[in-house]
């Protein structure tokens, strides 16, 4: 009799399954983990991209600075959507990846460290930290080879690669954590090399000093 009724036989012996999966999957996406890393993520993206922008405006004047310091373009969010995905997907079917608090934490401490050292390259070179870079040499741009730098030449690139790493980390994400990890690295590899070769038409004998003495920043990035 099942067979002649199988919309019967689903609603009376499947549905209350499907409910029942329907439920936990929503108690879990909606659970003290996912409220709390969830919210560290959001905090944090908030506080990176506005900081960065009113840094922009203090150190270069509001009429000098875009929307575009903000630093959130369409790749840039399209990743931070898949990495929110794949978190919502993990935490649905495999919650008890999201469980590894040590992992989560550690990944809120890239957080804070990364912030740390990218805002202290801005603070440090003021008005000679643009987010573009520059391909004609200013007045006032100056090399700056002091306070963090004398630790590495690039600590904003350093500082966002740990940031950024960080965020898909405290996530507990694995597949967002690589991908993050890869792209943001070989964009800066890239980064450094256009950058820097106008860097030593700017300053010379005096940068290619400061480089061969000076790491990068980046890891494998000379």
């Amino acid at each position: 009799m099942q067979f002649l009724d199988p919309l019967g036989f689903v609603i009376e012996n499947r549905l209350p399954l499907l409910i029942h999966y329907a439920s936990a999957s929503f108690s879990e996406i909606f659970s003290d983990t996912s409220i709390r890393q969830l919210s560290q993520m959001l905090l944090s993206l908030i506080f990176f991209h506005t900081s960065e922008y009113i840094l922009a405006v203090a150190i270069h004047g509001p009429s000098n600075v875009t929307l575009s310091s903000l630093l959130i373009s369409k790749h840039y969010a399209l990743a931070m959507l898949v990495s929110l995905l794949e978190y919502l997907t993990e935490i649905t079917f495999f919650p008890g990846m999201k469980q590894h608090w040590w992992v989560s934490n550690f990944g809120l401490v890239m957080i804070i460290v990364g912030e740390i050292i990218r805002k202290a390259a801005i603070i440090t070179a003021r008005e000679s930290f643009t987010h573009l870079i520059k391909i004609s040499h200013e007045e006032h741009h100056r090399l700056v080879t002091h306070g963090v730098y004398r630790l590495m030449r690039h600590p904003s690139y350093c500082g966002f690669l740990i940031w950024s790493v960080g965020t898909q980390v405290m996530l507990c994400n694995p597949i967002s954590t690589v991908m993050f990890m890869v792209v943001v690295w070989r964009f800066f590899a890239q980064r450094i090399s256009y950058e820097e070769h106008f860097l030593k038409q700017f300053f010379g004998v005096e940068y290619i000093e400061y480089a061969e003495n000076v790491a990068s920043g980046v890891p494998f990035v000379k």
